[in-house]
């Protein structure tokens, strides 16, 4: 019988910080797609006790986050411990995504050669989110912080968003 060991998608791929940038895999958490069923957005809301966030945004309440995730969709990072049965569609996403964090202060620098997106402070604050294409891949971009952010793809695609973010982190570190 075979053995089965459970890896994170970027197990042994990331690398070590360059030029004051690190681009970290964080703590595995759930990740649940939900999509509130025709009228039940005011009721979902209530249940998980935070306002729906607007396309572009996240919110937190408690322990979750959630994330705009696409139209009528959002992405709660955290254990949802509230029934929303009759309420929304739930689905499992934990397994699906890569999630990594880029840290450090040109981590928009890195970010403006991988993705479409304006991401200076003052254009994309923290808790802003997009979805968005990834040099070639689609994924999603939240601001956790001034100089911290969260970037999902698909799992699959874990070893190309190292690679990428690894030749966009050298690049900014070469323009000293």
């Amino acid at each position: 019988m075979v053995d089965l060991v459970a890896k994170s998608p970027c197990d042994g791929l990331l690398p070590p910080e360059i030029a004051g940038l690190r681009l970290v895999e964080p703590a595995p958490q759930r990740l649940t797609s939900i999509a509130p069923l025709r009228g039940q957005e005011t009721a979902v809301a209530e249940s998980l006790g935070v306002t729906l966030p607007v396309p572009g945004q996240s919110a937190k309440a408690g322990g979750v986050e959630l994330v705009w995730f696409g139209m009528g969709t959002y992405l709660a990072l955290g254990e949802i411990t509230t029934d929303l049965s009759g309420k929304a569609a739930l689905t499992d996403q934990s397994d699906a995504w890569t999630v990594v964090e880029l840290t450090g202060p040109r981590a928009e620098d890195v970010l403006a050669r991988l993705a479409p997106v304006d991401f200076r402070l003052s254009q994309f604050a923290v808790g802003a989110t997009a979805r968005t294409e990834i040099a070639h891949m689609m994924g999603s971009i939240t601001r956790l912080a001034q100089d911290r952010f969260r970037v999902m793809v698909f799992r699959s695609m874990a070893k190309t968003l190292v690679h990428d973010f690894t030749l966009a982190m050298e690049a900014v570190g070469a323009r000293g």
